[in-house]
């Protein structure tokens, strides 16, 4: 049965960041937008342009869980596009690398798209959809003072090139974007 409908969900939707202006360009698509917040944070921005949110953390299993039933009970079971945006930069000298931060950093940029695929991957199967990460230049040619941030989108990359390769038997493309990351 071909669907009318199409749905992406894509997580850290921050006002003024890339996963809003994909929320925005999907919805002028026709394509129902699914946006992701933080608990504390601003959706006001989501609010005034009529795009369906919720809130996330992709460090919590259970914020994931409770995510992906309301995404269920919206959509009737399929992720046409998902979208791993939610990231945070550390940018410091590599001497002088705060590890707890970095570990933090990692939970976020590494294996928050790795909680979201295992959580989400049956939906998008369902779909026979697309799974795009955001990854960054730096994941390929590092820049200085971000040997932790390159790091983890190095990581990102090499895990999305394997599952691209894991998912192609079901239909399911894989995408990393590239985005240039500035100081500033």
């Amino acid at each position: 049965m071909d669907r009318e409908q199409k749905f992406a969900l894509v997580t850290g939707c921050g006002a003024g960041g890339i996963g809003e202006a994909l929320v925005t360009e999907y919805a002028r698509a026709s394509i129902h937008a699914i946006a992701t917040v933080l608990p504390n944070e601003s959706s006001d921005h989501l609010v005034k342009a009529g795009i369906t949110f919720f809130t996330l953390d992709v460090t919590s299993d259970q914020s994931i869980l409770d995510l992906k039933g309301k995404v269920q009970k919206l959509t009737g079971g399929y992720v046409d596009v998902l979208v791993n945006c939610a990231g945070i930069a550390y940018t410091m000298t590599a001497i002088d690398t705060d590890v707890v931060a970095v570990q933090r950093m990692f939970d976020v940029n590494v294996f928050g798209p790795m909680r979201m695929v295992r959580t989400f991957h049956d939906m998008v199967i369902q779909a026979k959809g697309s799974i795009v990460n955001i990854g960054s230049i730096g994941g390929i040619i590092p820049f200085i003072y971000g040997s932790s941030y390159n790091a983890s989108k190095a990581a990102l990359h090499h895990w999305g090139n394997t599952l691209r390769v894991e998912m192609a038997p079901f239909g399911v493309k894989v995408i990393t974007v590239c985005h240039v990351y500035t100081l500033g």
